[in-house]
């Protein structure tokens, strides 16, 4: 098998390990957990601690000591290990902990399975400009291919969802040590200091308004990625418990809704050099920042049967709400920062967006949703008009009983049914998207320079 071919393989499944779970594991721990709403934002900054400290630590030792493919393989099997335990685990709090475990195995690989991919392209006298972006693109296939395979063997809601994620993380696992060698390149200095071994020279960018700024809206912007993730399977599959789209479409492929957003992702990305030449960097970014306020927007007032058309276009602008700030705002730290601290500064953008940005919008809006935007039903009477049902429906009868809950003879619950509401969580998803776009309007400067872009496409 050619060295494409077998990069596009790791690339694949690098992406399938993590689709198989991250869009569905809402529906396991609402749906069939019954856990806390607060405690759920906190699975999903452990992504964002993760991504604080192990990129660096598992570069740090790529660079220094261990060939990277070997590192990434194991990586991979000790990530398949903890997704295999995973199930057994009976506890939020627990389950959170050993996510964090899960999530410093295998948020570090995905940095390494670049290094590794540009290392052997090389070593192959391949052009990386031109061969890797193509072998990318199959991780987000992969990823797409994870939803489906979860959604359609009916597991969005079960544990069967770590362990199809832990086989293809196992295989990869063991697949990497077939990888060319990717050797420690050994440039970090034996006498250099504690921040540079630790790659937090990069902290000194914050001295610039300018960047300091940007890495600010960065932060910002990654907690809307966040919330996209977390909620937006949960959301349509909730739609189940209103009679009126029980059984449509949307409730029952709910994740396969959802792989439209990565399908958009990798066709925006091909109009993402055109928009850069017309309108430039800081247009660009704005145009992302609008596209967040439409992607919650369009999820707000969106249904399974007369709002169809606003769940898909919600999620065709995701494309366009991911790719266009993370590829303008990677090109504006390129052209805007010396080329000795360019790659440190490109650590800083992903940490901020994947780590710091990841904590803000997971643990606040867990924290949101159960206090301002969950209500309590006490009664078939207020429960039936939230759902836009009549208080005797048999499907909402099931939905009851599901809760464990028992209904008097004059209809009042033997405790209360919380319910999200979905209309006023993405409204005000939508208002934080829009400050945002207002603010970085108004403070963020930027001048348009078409050579960069040319640069760029050189």
């Amino acid at each position: 098998m050619g060295i494409k071919y077998r990069l596009i393989l790791m690339s694949f499944l690098q992406f399938f390990v993590w689709g198989a779970w991250l869009i569905t594991i809402a529906n396991y721990w609402f749906g069939t957990k019954n856990w806390d709403g607060t405690q759920f934002g906190l699975v999903f900054s452990t992504m964002g601690i993760a991504s604080l400290f192990m990129p660096t630590l598992t570069g740090i030792i790529a660079d220094r000591w261990v060939n990277a493919e070997k590192l990434y393989g194991v990586l991979h099997i000790l990530y398949a290990a903890v997704l295999f335990y995973l199930p057994m685990v009976t506890e939020p709090t627990t389950f959170i902990y050993v996510i964090l475990v899960a999530m410093c195995f295998y948020m570090p690989t995905i940095s390494l399975s670049n290094s590794i991919s540009y290392n052997a392209l090389i070593l192959n006298k391949n052009d990386i400009v031109k061969d890797f972006p193509p072998i990318r693109v199959f991780g987000t296939i992969g990823f797409i291919v994870a939803m489906w395979i979860t959604n359609l063997t009916g597991n969005k809601s079960t544990s069967y969802q770590f362990y199809i994620a832990g086989i293809a993380a196992l295989i990869l696992g063991i697949y990497a040590f077939t990888l060319p060698k990717s050797k420690p390149q050994r440039l970090i200095k034996e006498n250099a200091s504690t921040m540079e071994m630790l790659g937090l020279e990069s902290f000194k960018l914050f001295a610039n308004y300018k960047m300091a700024l940007f890495f600010v809206f960065s932060m910002f912007l990654g907690g809307a990625l966040q919330l996209t993730n977390a909620y937006g399977d949960v959301f349509l599959d909730e739609f189940k418990h209103f009679p009126r789209y029980a059984d449509s479409f949307v409730v029952k492929y709910s994740t396969i809704i959802m792989s439209i957003s990565q399908v958009s992702e990798t066709l925006f990305i091909l109009a993402i050099p055109f928009f850069l030449k017309r309108y430039g960097i800081k247009r660009v970014m704005l145009i992302s920042m609008l596209a967040w306020v439409l992607r919650f927007g369009f999820f707000a007032y969106g249904d399974p049967v007369d709002g169809l058309w606003m769940i898909i276009m919600s999620c065709v602008v995701y494309g366009m709400a991911f790719d266009f700030f993370n590829i303008s705002g990677s090109l504006f730290v390129e052209t805007n920062t010396d080329p000795k601290n360019r790659s440190s500064a490109q650590g800083m953008f992903m940490m901020m967006t994947n780590g710091f940005g990841a904590i803000l919008g997971s643990f606040t809006s867990g924290w949101a949703i159960d206090h301002f935007f969950t209500k309590s039903f006490n009664s078939t009477e207020t429960l039936s008009t939230f759902l836009k049902t009549e208080p005797n429906n048999p499907l909402m009868g099931d939905f009851i009983k599901g809760q464990g809950v028992k209904v008097a003879s004059n209809g009042i619950f033997s405790r209360e049914i919380f319910m999200k509401d979905w209309h006023t969580i993405w409204l005000s998803f939508a208002l934080y998207a829009l400050i945002i776009a207002i603010a970085f309007a108004i403070l963020f400067k930027h001048k348009h320079d078409p050579k960069i872009v040319e640069k760029l496409n050189h």
